[in-house]
């Protein structure tokens, strides 16, 4: 699905090496103009400086910080972005490893910050979220175009294709639950005693 903005997930290390199937990668397989970024440092991460340093965009983190600009209550400067391309940076972990992520990486904070009012709490019902208004990374992404999409700042032409995939996922994660309590156990193949 094609988007003005650029969605960029800034993936911790852990999830982009034990997680394949996430929330995070589904949002990019939906999105034209989405990228992962994997790592904990970004400050002098190559492609997050060639983004965050390229003229033609209009960098900011997704943050729900005091001075963020609230997409909800059209708070955004959109005089200030012009021409250029709204670049949106999420952070892709845990809750824990997102505050890992922010003391290696302190320049993200020096960005403007965006934020927005969830119109629906979170429907991912597997993991369990540290408060009402906190979304999985494909919710979060989803609120986020449609808050753009109300600011007159961005196009959200299939708003039912990201929770699509989403609730495709979460049913699938709950039917394996229900086949076997401890869908990541290794089950052990008995040994053939030796001949």
């Amino acid at each position: 699905m094609p988007t003005r903005t650029r969605i960029v997930l800034l993936m911790h290390p852990m999830e982009w090496k034990h997680e394949k199937c996430n929330t995070g990668r589904l949002t990019c397989l939906n999105l034209a103009n989405s990228e992962i970024i994997p790592g904990l440092a970004f400050d002098n991460n190559p492609r997050y400086r060639a983004l965050v340093d390229d003229p033609a965009n209009y960098p900011v983190l997704l943050y729900p910080g005091k001075t963020a600009f609230d997409l909800s209550s059209g708070g955004f400067p959109a005089a200030e972005l012009g021409s250029r391309q709204l670049v949106v940076f999420l952070i892709d972990s845990t809750w824990a490893c997102a505050k890992a992520i922010l003391r290696e990486s302190p320049g993200l904070l020096t960005l403007p910050c965006v934020k927005f009012t969830p119109t629906v709490l979170s429907r991912y019902i597997i993991k369990r979220q540290p408060a009402p208004i906190c979304l999985s990374t494909i919710e979060a992404t989803h609120e986020l175009l449609l808050a753009l999409e109300r600011s007159g700042l961005d196009s959200y032409p299939d708003k039912e294709r990201l929770l699509a995939a989403f609730f495709a996922m979460r049913d699938y994660q709950l039917d394996r639950i229900g086949v076997d309590r401890n869908p990541r156990r290794k089950t052990k193949i008995p040994q053939q005693p030796a001949p």
